[in-house]
């Protein structure tokens, strides 16, 4: 390329103090050469030459940014679209990942209750709506985790790919790469705040009273004519025959529900009625007999009309029902006292603490793991053989921080001293992380060590 000075071009006088340069055209056609330049054929011809305007010098004024923006604009910018572009794959794969998971855990949890449908008579609905109320508990262990996994794949993705090494030669820090991830993780806390604070305490509740209906609902109680049927544990009833009005002939019913002793009825007649606290077998003209299992003493009492409860370990009135941690909101959890409840244990009253505090820290998790995958992923040189120590250590510091949780919240049941072990359990970890994304020769010394 040959370059030569030149008079200024009259149109930028006054603009620039220096003169701008001329070059031999540049056709991409020709690839830089006119095709009618120097050569050996040709090796006296003048080259074409045209002008390359040099940009002109703006006077500063508060509209400069506006007809020329400065670096730190366009760094702006370019952070911005990659914090988008980064954000869209985190996002996309959670919700992937997230729906996978909740997919599989409502398919084998929903199988402890398919005895609803074929020993309760329940319908398929109600099975339906029951395990539905499941899926916010499951939301509140799935969310972190999927973020983690998520994390770990598309930056380690990126790396794989040199996109990472082009974002960092672009200017951009750890932190700024982390950038969209910790959104997504915040987000994600509050999420889970909202689910631990009202949506998983009402789902339960609602999950606990359904299954009450369904084991107490006199009309879903399944009884088969000419077959013995098991409606309770510990309690057996046969029928002869059901009229279309719902009277049951020929009754004969074993309750051994109290292991000292076995009562067995029989009946001409009877119904099933719904009572205050279960379902309720009306037996009209029959018999009762009780055998004492240590004596095996038998007595016998014929009856016009008799009436056996059904009423379950978990029976009773809805009330009356004990409700656990679960089912409680944090307020409750947080004043409740022995005192106030005669139902209400020590032990209980732990728990209730235990569970209030673990509502607030356990959202921090998902920004706590996020720091974590991001810390071994964006720290560190280019490896091309890969990040595969990096996904180990990252995969083991998540086993570890779910350990430390669980075994926090179990210690602190046994004294309430502990539960500061609730909290520190959680953002300790994630503090470290942040530590080495802020300092990232922290990391490097670390595996030197090791």
């Amino acid at each position: 390329m040959w370059i030569r000075s030149c008079t200024m071009p009259e149109p930028w006088q006054g603009m620039a103090a220096q003169p701008p340069l001329y070059h031999q055209g540049n056709d991409p056609a020709t690839d830089g050469h006119d095709p009618a330049g120097p050569s050996p054929q040709n090796p006296d011809h003048q080259a074409k030459i045209f002008p390359l305007p040099r940009m002109p010098h703006f006077p500063s004024s508060p509209l400069f940014p506006l007809v020329m923006p400065d670096g730190n604009a366009i760094l702006r910018a370019t952070m911005g679209r990659i914090t988008l572009y980064i954000l869209r794959q985190l996002v996309t794969g959670t919700v992937l990942v997230t729906v996978g998971l909740l997919c599989i855990l409502w398919l084998t949890q929903s199988l402890r209750f398919i005895d609803l449908i074929v020993n309760e008579g329940a319908s398929v609905g109600t099975f339906l709506s029951l395990t539905g109320l499941l899926l916010p508990n499951f939301l509140i262990f799935v969310l972190p985790i999927s973020l983690f996994g998520v994390v770990l794949f598309s930056y380690n993705k990126l790396n794989t790919d040199r996109e990472l090494v082009v974002m960092r030669a672009a200017g951009l820090s750890p932190l700024g790469l982390a950038r969209p991830a910790l959104l997504l993780a915040g987000v994600l806390s509050l999420t889970g705040w909202f689910l631990t604070l009202y949506a998983v305490p009402e789902s339960v509740r609602a999950f606990r009273e359904m299954q009450w209906t369904v084991r107490n609902d006199v009309g879903r109680l399944l009884i088969r004519e000419g077959a013995f049927n098991t409606v309770m544990p510990g309690v057996t009833v046969y029928v002869r025959s059901r009229l279309a009005s719902g009277v049951l002939q020929g009754l004969l019913v074993q309750d051994s529900r109290k292991p000292e002793q076995t009562v067995t009825l029989m009946a001409e007649r009877g119904a099933l009625l719904a009572g205050e606290h279960g379902p309720r077998v009306l037996m009209v003209n029959g018999n009762r007999q009780e055998v004492t299992t240590g004596t095996g003493q038998m007595s016998l009492l014929y009856f016009d009309s008799y009436t056996l409860d059904l009423k379950t370990s978990g029976g009773g009135e809805k009330s009356d029902r004990f409700r656990d941690a679960r089912e409680r909101p944090l307020s409750e959890l947080l004043t409740i006292h022995s005192g106030s409840d005669a139902s209400v244990s020590e032990n209980d009253i732990h728990r209730f603490r235990v569970e209030a505090h673990q509502r607030i820290a356990n959202p921090l998790s998902a920004v706590s793991l996020t720091l974590i995958a991001l810390a071994f992923l964006l720290t560190g040189s280019f490896d091309r053989r890969g990040s595969g120590k990096r996904l180990l250590f990252a995969v083991g510091a998540l086993v570890l921080v779910e350990i430390l949780m669980i075994g926090s919240g179990n210690m602190a049941v046994k004294s309430l001293m502990l539960i500061p072990l609730i909290y520190l359990s959680v953002l300790l970890p994630g503090g470290l992380a942040l530590l080495v994304l802020v300092r990232p020769q922290v990391l490097r010394y670390l595996l030197r060590r090791k």
